[in-house]
């Protein structure tokens, strides 16, 4: 076995193959003159492990070229994350069905995909090969237990990530809860958790994607009005768009916690071993 990577994978990929002690297959990247994508993939083997975050267009386009490379080896597919895979519902005519789309590309000539917090798990229906959905909510859980903070409460954003957030405070045994929002006039709303009260608590804020942290950031200014002693946020994939990393800081959260699937400097978190566990099942 051998893992083999994208350009926006380097250091997932790396990690992994580290933990499952077999080499890493170098890959040379360049482009045509016409921007057109050019690869070439070292020393292969029987059995491939590809890992490639679909982050933007050109590292779909760059994952699929890989895994062709590779078509003469046994294929797994690591997607930590899959760009379109929100757009998940047509919702007027005319429209394609995005992640069906990218679904259906990248199963083409793989054995199986494994999926880090899938955005929607419905997506996996669209894949044509096995796949298994894997989740770091306790990797995340463990890494709040280090900071040792002083009886933390962890928030989802919104009753759809409560469950995540229900898994992350599992680690620690820790009290959950999820923001509600309550209109108080036209122009003005209140955020605050809908039944844990978050004065003198440490708050960590959890998702599986921290996009444009609009609303972690009004809701990080609400809770210190509120009494939290600090604020935190974490999520798996630190998208991070337009700004999003300084417009959390500037609201004063502690830190901004994400993980290694999609690569920043602010990824504290490896999804390596939770990958590498799943892949020795097999």
């Amino acid at each position: 076995m051998k893992v083999i990577c994208t350009e926006r994978s380097q250091v997932l990929g790396a990690r992994l193959a580290k933990v499952l002690q077999v080499p890493i297959v170098d890959v040379t990247f360049s482009r045509f003159p016409d921007g057109e994508y050019y690869l070439r993939a070292g020393d292969l083997d029987d059995e491939i492990v590809v890992v490639g975050s679909v982050v933007d267009n050109d590292a779909l386009v760059q994952l699929m070229l890989l895994i062709d490379a590779c078509e003469h080896s046994h294929i797994r597919l690591v997607l930590p994350y899959m760009a379109y895979a929100r757009q998940d519902k047509q919702f007027k005519q005319g429209e394609p069905l995005s992640a069906r789309v990218v679904a259906m590309a990248l199963s083409r000539g793989v054995s199986e995909i494994f999926t880090v917090n899938i955005h929607d798990p419905d997506v996996l229906k669209y894949f044509t090969v096995p796949k298994q959905n894997l989740s770091l909510a306790r990797g995340i859980g463990s890494y709040i237990e280090a900071l040792h903070l002083k009886d933390p409460l962890i928030l989802a954003p919104d009753d759809g990530a409560l469950a995540f957030a229900g898994q992350v405070a599992s680690a620690g045994g820790w009290d959950f809860d999820h923001l509600e929002k309550t209109r108080l006039s036209d122009i003005e709303v209140r955020m605050a958790p809908k039944k844990v009260c978050a004065a003198s608590h440490p708050v960590v804020i959890v998702d599986d994607i921290i996009s444009t942290g609009g609303t972690i950031a009004t809701a990080a200014g609400m809770l210190y009005q509120q009494g939290a002693t600090d604020v935190y946020a974490a999520c798996v994939h630190g998208v991070l768009a337009n700004g999003a990393y300084a417009r959390l800081m500037s609201t004063g959260i502690r830190d901004v916690i994400c993980s290694d699937t999609i690569e920043r400097a602010c990824s504290r978190i490896s999804a390596a071993e939770r990958i590498a566990g799943a892949i020795r099942k097999r």
